[in-house]
């Protein structure tokens, strides 16, 4: 018995020394990647007022990058929280739809603190927005105001179709402009996606023609080189967002 045993261990041991190469490859596959570190730091007065508008804008379009590569920056949120408890920096005022399915920070890879979000069905501007986007710009210091529209937009097209109900019916007449300022001679309904995405961009300019013609502080600001008022559409498939600066 003793022999059986002493046979056995040695048998086994040969084996394993029998072939090196094939133990250092199992090894080898049972590395775990470390996870990146968590980013805890959050925009500063400092770090916000260096930047120039181009500058805020080109990190948008690489965040955007990120976010379409499915790369976006590992952050404590929780840290994020306590450090913007006291006070916040934001760099840009981002005039988003309503829609659901375009998560703005996560869109441009921002975080806690990064920017100023406003949000309502088919990126219209009116009164409150315009007050809170002087708010965002003259006195919180943010340097670009970003017109976000997307494909498929709801609004849009209720806008197209020229629905009516209830409080939609006013809602949708801010809208509306976009749709006449659209020279399109096919069909003019939300049925054609190429006379939707047209209006789609028309409704973004025409949202940043309102926002100069509405707010001489703005103006003002953009014309002095304080700010810029950009537009951009985003793309629901891809997740990609096209600038129309």
């Amino acid at each position: 018995m003793k022999t059986l045993i002493i046979a056995t261990i040695g048998l086994a041991s040969l084996m394993a020394c029998s072939n090196p190469k094939q133990n250092e490859t199992t090894a080898s596959e049972t590395v775990v990647e470390k996870p990146k570190p968590l980013v805890q730091e959050v925009l500063t007065k400092e770090q916000r007022d260096a930047l120039t508008p181009d500058e805020i804008i080109q990190t948008f379009k690489e965040g955007n990058e990120r976010f379409m590569n499915n790369d976006l920056t590992a952050r404590d949120h929780s840290a994020q929280v306590r450090k913007t408890a006291s006070g916040q920096f934001p760099k840009a005022v981002v005039l988003s739809c309503l829609d659901s399915r375009v998560p703005v920070e996560d869109v441009f890879d921002r975080g806690v603190g990064d920017i100023f979000v406003g949000r309502v069905a088919g990126n219209f501007v009116n009164e409150d927005l315009l007050g809170s986007m002087e708010f965002g710009c003259k006195v919180a210091g943010a340097k670009v105001i970003l017109v976000l529209g997307h494909e498929h937009c709801g609004a849009v097209k209720a806008a197209i179709d020229d629905v009516k109900l209830g409080n939609i019916t006013a809602m949708l007449s801010k809208i509306r402009p976009a749709v006449d300022k659209v020279s399109y001679e096919g069909d003019r309904t939300s049925s054609n996606p190429a006379f939707v995405h047209q209006v789609c961009e028309s409704n973004v300019k025409h949202t940043m023609d309102q926002i100069r013609q509405n707010s001489s502080i703005l103006k003002e600001m953009e014309d002095n080189s304080q700010i810029k008022i950009i537009g951009g559409v985003y793309d629901m498939d891809s997740g990609k967002v096209t600038f129309l600066e």
